[in-house]
């Protein structure tokens, strides 16, 4: 692909109006949201929403999320549920996504959803991003701003680090609050959890008032961040440590002696909040291997765990 000058472009009114000029331009720009930074085209852009599988290396059959400004713009490219009525009304704006049956010729390119007959849309926080959006003014796809497969930036450098000469622009926002992805929630059928993230599962049964069915590990892609090595750091990752070994580079959890801790407190917002950019700081260090504390697999700690899985997956 022709090499860019990727342009680092302040959050202010000036440079949001120009990563929208881009965006309508036909150009990808990488923006923050509250979960991670997105390499954002605009969704009904064939030639734009192909750029974002080129400059990731990601793979053609990976849906991707659109970003939309509110439920009724999602309303507009998706048939809508009770249980989207309901999941919104308590969720977004926010880190949540809702997977919902493609309406007929809603315009978003057919790369977006990788052939599937659903869309995940998503309303984010961010007010950068819901900046963009307005600014823009129509449908965003936008999945994670890094190397597919890799470690998801939360912060603009990160970005600049994976991207810069591959897209146009970064609009740099300041570090993501939230650092793990959206929660994702299939509603073609029965509610299903196709990828744990920002909003806790506890809190999705609950508004939903019944217990959403699990994605079974294995099954076809049906929503993004379903790949079984993902988010990986160059560094292997060792899980569960509970002792270290000699040369590994040390990401704890509670009260242990460590190089970095996502929580010494064992607050698991705030845990959350630091992954990706600890994995960054220890891989950036030159580790060989990342050995991590135990983390909960309650609340948030079932989206860190399934992050630390993919990380320490076998490669491809």
């Amino acid at each position: 692909m022709s090499a860019h000058q990727t342009q680092l472009l302040p959050a202010t009114p000036e440079g949001t109006a120009r990563a929208a000029a881009l965006l309508r331009d036909g150009a990808l720009v990488a923006f923050p949201t509250e979960t991670v930074y997105g390499l954002g085209a605009d969704a009904g852009n064939d030639t734009a929403v192909a750029q974002i599988y080129q400059a990731k290396g990601r793979p053609s059959f990976n849906p991707l999320i659109v970003h939309v400004a509110d439920a009724a713009a999602a309303q507009a490219l998706v048939h809508w549920s009770p249980e989207a009525e309901a999941l919104a009304a308590a969720f977004w704006p926010g880190p949540l996504t809702l997977v919902l049956p493609l309406r007929p010729g809603a315009r978003v390119s057919r790369l977006v959803t990788a052939g599937l007959d659903t869309l995940a849309v998503r309303v984010p926080a961010h007010p950068v991003a819901r900046a963009l959006l307005g600014a823009f003014g129509g449908p965003v796809a936008a999945p994670s701003a890094n190397r597919s497969g890799q470690i998801s930036p939360t912060a603009a450098a990160h970005v600049m680090a994976g991207l810069s000469g591959r897209i146009a622009a970064v609009l740099d926002g300041g570090a993501c609050p939230v650092g793990l992805e959206s929660t994702i929630v299939g509603l073609e059928g029965a509610p299903c959890l196709l990828r744990p993230g920002g909003v806790p599962a506890e809190e999705i049964d609950r508004v939903l008032g019944t217990s959403a069915t699990r994605r079974a590990e294995g099954a076809a892609i049906s929503a993004p961040g379903q790949l079984q090595s993902h988010y990986a750091p160059g560094a292997a990752v060792r899980l569960n440590a509970v002792n270290w070994r000699a040369g590994e580079a040390r990401l704890g959890f509670g009260p242990v002696d460590c190089d970095l801790n996502l929580s010494p407190g064992g607050d698991l917002v705030e845990a959350a909040a630091n992954l990706f950019a600890y994995l960054h700081r220890l891989d950036d260090a030159g580790a060989t291997v990342i050995a991590v504390s135990p983390i909960p697999e309650t609340g948030l700690g079932a989206a860190i765990n399934d992050r630390l899985r993919r990380a320490a997956a076998p490669r491809p």
